[in-house]
């Protein structure tokens, strides 16, 4: 099994999303590359994001980007549906440079990468969200997400 860190807005919808595609393991709700190892505080400059343990024999990188690219607007700067800040930048960030070669080849065969706005870098600080957050919508399935209902439940 690998780990990648997925950032695609609110994390609620993300992980909701994330767990329903073949070869994901797990997922945990986080945050990716902020300053501090802990959840008080000021905001740290961390991206909402989702742990993803998933079995690369079933699932590449290449496509998880391609679904991660389902369920954002890759050219929106720190925004996704009515979330707005720097928090809900997109991403993929990962401790294996293999992961950001392949999230990175993805991007750049595409011919709108010039505008793309999804970052792809190394995991450099991971924090667990509070229980509150994990497995969210599956709780109050009636919470704000930016993700249409009928992509939630596409590959389920």
């Amino acid at each position: 099994m690998e780990t990648v860190y997925i950032a695609g807005g609110c994390l609620w919808g993300v992980e909701a999303f994330i767990k329903t595609l073949p070869g994901v393991i797990s997922t945990e709700a986080g945050r990716a590359n902020g300053a501090s190892s802990t959840l008080g505080g000021e905001y740290d400059g961390y991206a909402e994001c989702v742990k993803t343990e998933f079995d690369p024999s079933v699932v590449s990188i290449r496509e998880l980007m391609g679904y991660l690219f389902e369920i954002i607007d890759p050219y929106s700067v720190n925004r996704q549906g009515e979330d707005a800040g720097e928090k809900y930048r997109t991403g993929l960030y990962s401790e294996d440079a293999g992961h950001l070669r392949a999230a990175e080849a993805f991007i750049d065969e595409r011919s709108d990468r010039d505008r793309i706005a999804v970052e792809v870098l190394p995991l450099k600080n991971y924090v667990k969200s509070a229980a509150e957050h994990q497995d969210r919508l599956d709780r109050c399935p009636d919470d704000y997400c930016h993700i249409p209902e009928a992509l939630m439940k596409k590959y389920k």
